[in-house]
Order: C-alpha cells, then structure tokens, then sequence
C-alpha cells in the first residue's frame, strides 16, 4: 500500500485501513452510467473477468438469495466457486467469496494492494474516479482469476447494461422478478428497468427469466431475440409443480430444464424463495448443459440431451442453502426475523411469507428504511401485517431519521400503532416488549427496511460475523 497503508502484519488493522480506502471514493448508489472506467481497470488487470464461465444475475427482487442457491448447487457438483454479491450484511468480505466462504481479511486486503496501482492510472484518465463500487467489481474479478475458480456467480450491483460487472460475459443470464426500484437512475416504467436490466444477456448466452409483469417480459425476450439467445422462462420450460410447509422451511419438487426432481427440502420461508430455487436449479442445468459436462456415471441422453443432475445431489444441495439476512429467525423467545425488504414489492413478498409460514401470529415491526425508497409504498404494503411498526434508524448515511419514517408511518398506520426509537437497538427493545405485552402476546418481531437494518440486526441480536454459504 501506500504510505500511511503500509502493511502492519495485523490483518485486522490492514482490512480497516483498505475498508477506509475503499469507502472514500463514489459510493455506489452514485451513479455515472458507463463502463469505461472499469473495462480500462480490468484491461490493466489482464482481463480477469475472462478467466472462467460466468452465470450473471439481475432482477429487482430476490438477486442475492438466487446467487447463492446457484453457487450452492454448483460446489456440490464439485465445482471451486467464486461469488460477488452485494451489498453486505456485516463485513465488505462477504462481497467476494471462494467456495462459499468470505475471503479472509489477509486477502481481501492483499487484492486491494495488487490492484490499488492501477486505480490512480485509471483515475487519472477517465473525468470521473472509479467508485466503491466499481473497485469492488475489479478485486473480485482478480480473486477468483488468482485463485482459480471454475465458474464465478456474479450479482449486478443496480440494473444490468451500464453495471460494472457487464464487463464480463455470462455464459447464462438470470433474472429475477423485475419492478419499480431505482427508478431515478433505471426508468421510470417496469419495462425501462426491464429493458436496462436485459443488457446483461449476452449473444449465445442462455437467459433463464423469473416469473414477470407483461411488460419486463417482453422487454428481456426482445434482447435475448436481439443477441441470439436461448430462453428458459419460469413457468412455462421450467417450474416449481409442488410446495408444502416444513418445519423451518418448504419441501419443493421443481421440473427442471433437464428433468425432474422431488422432494427436495428448502430451509428457507416463502413462495419467493422456492420461485429462486428454482430459477437457480435452471441456471445450473443451463450451465452444465453449456458445457456438456454430465454427473459422473450418468447414462447418455437421448438427442444429445444433457442429462439431469443427480437428484440426491440437488437434494442435499438444496437442503444446505441459506439467504442470510431473508426472513433469517436471529431469536426464538420472542420469535424475531430480519430481512432485507426495502421497496414496495420486496415488502409484499416478505409479507405474504410471513403470513403463510406464521399463521395467525401478529407482527411487531422494526422499520428503518433509506430516505430515497419508496417510503410510503413499503409502509402500505407492510401495514396489514403488522399490528404495530416502531419507526427507527440504521447505521447508514442514507437512513430516514426515526422522526420523519414516524411521521410518514402515523399516515398509514393511524397514531396509536405507530412508536419512534432514534436507535435501532432501543426501537428493538420496544418491539421486543411490545411483543411480550397484551397488544399482541406470542407476536412476532419483523426487523426490515434494508440490507443495512437487516444487517445491523444480526450483529445486535446474533452477534452474527461475515455471512457466508455454509459448506
């Protein structure tokens, strides 16, 4: 590093200095929409984004819970992963990961050191420095080129065409429900958003599609027309034809693009997530058929097809998966769950989960949101759910004051079900309380608004470190 960054040998002071390094520059919801700056990093880097396969993934909702039910499936079928998922819940390392696992502090700050010479060379020729965001892009790129990786699972940071990660070149594109998010840089129609977020589907690329609204529809089969790429589309060449509750979780059976497979258990809550799985099980099979690799000992396929994955291996697979952060149980008396919502659709869909995997328990909720969301369409899609929301704040710059978010929320949710906490930890506390109490005896606490509320609740209540795939 440079001087004042020298290296210390203290892991732990090393990482906080390239944090420090890494947080001065462009946050990354600035937005200066091309990809120059980052292609000429990665062109100095040695093109590392062209060192292994890619499976890319956008979508509004449910991108960072899919990215990691692909990379789950993927290491069980023995592949060395690299993962690039954002934001973080806890550490900058959960960003990037090999093998399921967050980099350790030692080399997240050693893919700093190597790629920090070519940031001034590209800061010095591009009008406008490279942003966190687009720093970030490069290192993971360069660990999983270094390490090596098989196949590398990359979640766009916003959007698609104008994404840092759309230097690299899926060889399959998923997308997630797309809706109304971002508007101020996306669009500010489903089908503009649809429309940027297609950009990530590459010619030859298979694009595996997510249920979605009529008009994001159309706008991604048009670019997949365009480049000349293979569609899957939920629902009709790949579905999931069964759910049940189960303790914890659901028990799925999926049709896949290759064959079918029953009685997989999901521990995970909600339709939403067996819509994910399912999207990430078809991006496997895409992949695997892209490279023609069959399950070791699988018998031949007619017409060249690929054969199914090994259904015990889907089954375990999915039995490990895991969405720190989406309706995540942090504590059992009173029950509490985090989760990540922070626009109006990703609020109905944690809604509908809670109800159909709680039953009739009331919800206490713990609100804290960023200021440029959709303030009042989370809170009207949030308020037949919850007995009582506590109006809070979470470490974030962005974060709405606990006053202005209680005020808002007196207007849907009328004054007496509406309390205020400046601090997340308190505003817990009151909920926590209010659970115990005769409003609502044996409620649930619900902590959402945010990747960053969510996140600063884990660590309160769990005291939870890096959020990683468990192996």
């Amino acid at each position: 590093m440079r001087a004042g960054a020298a290296v210390t040998g203290d892991p732990a002071a090393e990482l906080r200095e390239v944090e420090r390094r890494i947080l001065a520059r462009r946050p990354e919801h600035s937005i200066h929409p091309t990809l120059d700056r980052v292609r000429e990093l990665t062109r100095l880097l040695g093109d590392p984004q062209r060192a292994c396969p890619v499976i890319h993934i956008t979508g509004t909702n449910g991108k960072t819970s899919t990215a990691r039910m692909t990379e789950t499936l993927l290491r069980a079928r023995g592949l060395r992963t690299g993962l690039f998922t954002s934001p973080h819940l806890v550490s900058m390392r959960e960003r990037i990961c090999v093998d399921g696992e967050p980099v350790s502090a030692e080399r997240f700050a050693g893919a700093y050191r190597e790629v920090e010479p070519y940031l001034d060379l590209v800061d010095a020729a591009q009008p406008v420095r490279l942003s966190f965001f687009e720093v970030l892009t490069g290192m993971a790129f360069a660990v999983f080129a270094d390490t090596p990786v098989d196949v590398a699972v990359i979640e766009v940071g916003m959007g698609g065409t104008w994404d840092s990660t759309n230097v690299a070149d899926g060889a399959v594109a998923v997308i997630t429900p797309v809706s109304l998010d971002h508007a101020q840089y996306l669009g500010d129609t489903v089908a503009k958003i649809a429309a940027d977020k297609a950009g990530i589907i590459k010619p030859g690329a298979t694009a595996v599609i997510a249920r979605q609204p009529p008009d994001a529809q159309d706008a991604l089969l048009r670019r997949a027309a365009q480049v000349g790429a293979s569609v899957a589309r939920e629902g009709t060449d790949f579905d999931v034809t069964s759910r049940d509750l189960a303790v914890g979780g659901q028990r799925l059976a999926i049709r896949g693009l290759l064959g079918e497979y029953r009685d997989l258990y999901l521990p995970l809550f909600g339709a939403h997530q067996a819509g994910n799985a399912a999207c990430a099980l078809a991006a496997v099979e895409a992949f695997s058929g892209a490279l023609a690799r069959p399950e070791p000992g699988a018998p031949a396929s007619p017409a060249g097809r690929p054969p199914a994955l090994d259904g015990q291996l889907v089954a375990d697979a999915f039995a490990a998966m895991s969405s720190p952060g989406r309706l995540e149980v942090v504590r059992r008396r009173p029950l509490v769950l985090v989760d990540a919502a922070h626009n109006p659709a990703g609020m109905a869909t944690t809604v509908a989960a809670v109800r159909e995997s709680f039953g009739a328990a009331e919800v206490i909720a713990v609100l804290a949101v960023s200021a440029d969301k959709d303030v009042a369409g989370i809170l009207r899609e949030l308020e037949p759910a919850a007995a009582a929301v506590v109006a809070t704040g979470n470490s974030s710059e962005r974060s709405m004051p606990a006053a202005g978010l209680a005020e808002l929320a007196r207007q849907v949710f009328g004054p007496d079900r509406v309390h205020a906490a400046a601090r997340l930890d308190d505003a817990i506390e009151v909920a926590t309380g209010l659970a115990g109490a005769a409003l609502a005896p044996g409620a649930i606490v619900l902590v959402t608004g945010s990747v960053v509320t969510a996140g600063d609740a884990r660590m309160l209540l769990a005291g939870a470190g890096p959020a990683g795939s468990p192996r």
